[in-house]
């Protein structure tokens, strides 16, 4: 009993560590998430001001966010190469 509780240990150990992302790459999200954010009050910020129309702020918070995951896409490629 105790060797299976060791073998399920490791293999969870190793599965943990495998998803684990670098710190380059985590820094590469928390920026792109960052300037999503940044983004999104200057838009909201423009839209309560009258400079910017419903549509005009929503499109805007759509390249926004297209952005993001664009840039958290390549974050994600900073490891391995490849998406995860």
């Amino acid at each position: 009993m105790k060797k299976l509780i060791a073998i399920a240990s490791a293999a969870a150990l190793g599965l943990g560590l495998a998803a684990c992302d670098s710190a380059a790459e985590n820094n590469a999200e928390q920026a792109a998430e960052a300037t999503d954010d940044a983004n999104e009050e200057a838009i909201d910020a423009a839209e309560d001001a009258g400079q910017i129309t419903d549509d005009q702020a929503d499109a805007a918070v759509a390249a926004s966010e297209e952005n993001k995951d664009a840039a958290e896409d390549a974050a994600d490629t900073m490891d391995s190469g490849e998406p995860e």
